[in-house]
């Protein structure tokens, strides 16, 4: 349900006749500042969080910090969203020197982030790496794959192959459209602006996704959720509606079938993004939503 000015009601509805609702998964809820951090070193802390699909690692990291990976068995998106944070990327098939406000796609293989100017790192990975999600703080509620939820498979391979690929994290939108989309063969990533007004209450945007988990990213500020598991046939599947409150930084997964909404509270300015693990199919057929798309081929 969107209001006629949200582009997303631009999209067409999702066609009745899907799969039953057998369960439903709980929500994830990361404050990683409640939390002691599942790496540290001089000058560095590191959360690690994950859905179904994908490892979300958020750096807090000082000058000399070095983010490595030896063998990365895919590809994986590092940002680094505060205007100060100054990094040197290195990877097997292309590398940048004072990276600043970008997001980049960084190819498999070995591959290191040199902090120059501190600030928030945040790493995005699938979750084909199973020494990161042994990492997550919440590794024990994925034990078992959640419901409504299909077998993970990555988009087609980039035509010009694997490299170190760099995009602003401020990208314009058109106006009225505030989807900044990004995609790789695994994630996409919607680079939503700092919001500096309060949400209008009236245009809300309750919906839900049918077979694929969102992430929540707060970066700053405090945001609300409002999420509803909806009635089915099966009474021993109902679930209470909840309303979390979630300070910054932290990451909050929505399940599959799970109505939901968010505003930011109590005031701005505040910064959310959205992250999805494969790419989103109803946002890729949007035409000119997806910045990289012709860098990525749909399936």
């Amino acid at each position: 349900m969107y209001d006629a000015k949200d582009p997303r009601s631009k999209m067409n509805a999702p066609t009745a006749g899907g799969q039953p609702v057998l369960d439903y998964a709980d929500v994830e809820l990361i404050e990683f500042h409640q939390n002691p951090p599942q790496e540290s070193g001089p000058g560095y802390k590191t959360w690690y969080g994950r859905g179904q699909n994908f490892v979300l690692a958020y750096t807090e990291a000082e000058p000399g910090t070095v983010l490595s990976r030896d063998d990365q068995v895919d590809e994986y998106m590092a940002f680094f969203p505060e205007k100060h944070t100054v990094v040197d990327i290195e990877t097997e098939n292309g590398s940048a020197s004072d990276v600043s406000y970008k997001l980049a796609i960084i190819p498999p293989g070995a591959s290191s982030i040199t902090v120059k100017e501190g600030g928030q790192i945040v790493r995005l990975f699938s979750s084909l790496s199973p020494d990161l999600c042994d990492l997550c703080a919440n590794q024990a509620s994925y034990a078992q794959p959640h419901p409504n939820i299909p077998p993970f498979q990555p988009w087609p391979n980039p035509p010009e192959g694997f490299k170190l690929r760099l995009y602003p994290m401020g990208g314009s939108t058109e106006p009225g459209n505030f989807m900044n989309l990004y995609r790789s063969t695994n994630l996409m990533i919607n680079l939503f602006p700092v919001v500096d007004v309060e949400r209008d209450q009236d245009r809300l945007s309750p919906h839900s996704h049918e077979d694929f988990e969102q992430c929540s990213l707060t970066l700053q500020g405090n945001y609300r959720h409002y999420l509803r598991w909806p009635w089915t046939t099966n009474r021993k599947i109902w679930r209470e509606d909840r309303i979390i409150d979630c300070e910054s930084p932290s990451m909050t997964v929505i399940p599959s079938q799970v109505i939901h909404t968010s505003i930011p509270t109590p005031k701005p300015p505040c910064h959310l993004l959205d992250i999805f693990s494969p790419p989103r199919v109803d946002f890729s057929k949007m035409d000119g939503w997806v910045k990289n798309a012709d860098e990525y081929p749909m399936p």
